[in-house]
């Protein structure tokens, strides 16, 4: 059995006030004796203004736990046609968990308190919202589910507090000034991701009433086979490529080493980025689902940073896809990257803008440089 499957609603949950650049450091800490000076090369490049963190400005105290999140996005799918205890599967997909085991899924499904139902958990870094997604449309159409909850989240905020990372030294800073690539670094990182979470119902009918996006096909793929580590946290990375994962360090290595700290390899990222991530793959995806820019009405890309957007529209042209960026759909500005939670953050806010129209159809893009991986998906407003 085979069913249409449709996301009937959205969600997201952003934590407390919106920060803006000026106020960031005061809440992540500063990583020396000196506010960082990176800071400002990097959002330069990135073009963020505002975002959310979880952590208490005025304490430094963690508000929200990831799973807490997670939860409060779950919350706001519900009404008095849809409750807590009508979700047959919850399919969650995060990039860190609060903790190493049980798994974040049962971590939310344990803060939601509905009653047991089949709870799926994917990790990865900014596709695991979209895995989370892909299973949760497979479980429904199927046949084995009605519904499915699918989730993107995650809390950056609490592995990008200074105490996770050694001061930078005046050699990267003049390295920073020169070439603002460099700002890809693990300093990067502190000043671009952020928090949030998404939720999106899947049912295997479309609203009685009001708009529905038909899901027509989701595509991950990976090229781990081909590609070295880039992005990567709980690990040092060898010369040779190889990750020594966290569980081999003693405590006082663990700081010294800011193993813990997230980080980017610069290199890696900008000469593969696109061509792993958006022209080798697409280019597959385009040929097997007969896409066409002119049946795109909105791109819905999760971009990292402002940085990309011109090697994107460059790569899109390659491809014989060029879509004018007036169709494109992005809120990086005012939401930041909240990784596995972008995209959901995203769709709900361009459902909510009141722009949708019946027979649009959204090419949604999630790249993911973890090890090259990305996620696409197509869908059509009903």
């Amino acid at each position: 059995m085979s069913n249409v499957v449709y996301i009937t609603r959205t969600s997201s949950f952003l934590p407390l006030a919106a920060v803006d650049n000026d106020s960031m450091e005061s809440v992540l800490g500063m990583t020396g004796p000196k506010p960082s000076r990176t800071r400002k090369i990097t959002l330069r490049s990135n073009g963020i203004k505002l975002r959310h963190y979880a952590i208490d400005p005025k304490t430094g105290e963690v508000r929200y736990t990831n799973a807490q999140l997670t939860a409060e996005a779950v919350r706001g799918l519900t009404d008095d046609n849809f409750k807590l205890n009508d979700i047959a599967c919850l399919s969650t997909g995060t990039s860190i968990a609060d903790q190493l085991m049980p798994n974040h899924g049962v971590m939310v499904h344990g803060e939601l308190g509905n009653p047991a139902c089949e709870v799926i958990s994917t990790t990865g870094i900014c596709a695991a919202g979209a895995t989370a997604l892909k299973y949760a449309w497979l479980a429904v159409r199927s046949g084995e589910f009605p519904n499915a909850v699918a989730t993107g989240s995650d809390t950056g905020s609490i592995v990008l507090k200074s105490t996770r990372y050694a001061a930078e030294t005046e050699q990267q800073v003049a390295e920073l000034e020169a070439r603002p690539e460099l700002a890809f670094e693990k300093d990067f990182l502190r000043w671009m991701l952020s928090d949030a979470a998404g939720a999106m119902l899947l049912q295997d009918r479309p609203n009685s009433s009001g708009l529905s996006l038909r899901i027509d096909w989701i595509d991950i793929t990976s090229y781990a086979n081909e590609m070295p580590v880039c992005m990567y946290a709980g690990a040092v990375k060898n010369d040779d490529g190889t990750l020594t994962g966290w569980a081999r360090y003693t405590h006082e290595e663990l700081g010294r080493q800011s193993v813990l700290a997230v980080k980017q390899d610069v290199k890696i990222l900008n000469a593969n980025v696109v061509e792993y991530c958006l022209t080798k793959p697409l280019a597959k995806i385009a040929k097997k689902r007969g896409l066409r820019a002119k049946d795109i009405d909105w791109f819905v890309p999760h971009m990292s940073s402002e940085f990309f957007r011109q090697p994107m529209a460059e790569g899109l042209e390659k491809l014989g896809l060029g879509i004018p960026q007036e169709r494109w759909f992005t809120n990086l500005a005012t939401r930041g990257n909240s990784g596995a939670a972008s995209f959901f953050v995203m769709l709900d806010d361009l459902v909510r803008s009141g722009r949708l129209q019946p027979g649009q159809r959204i090419l949604g893009f999630v790249p993911e440089s973890g090890r090259f991986s990305s996620a696409y998906l197509h869908l059509t407003v009903v």
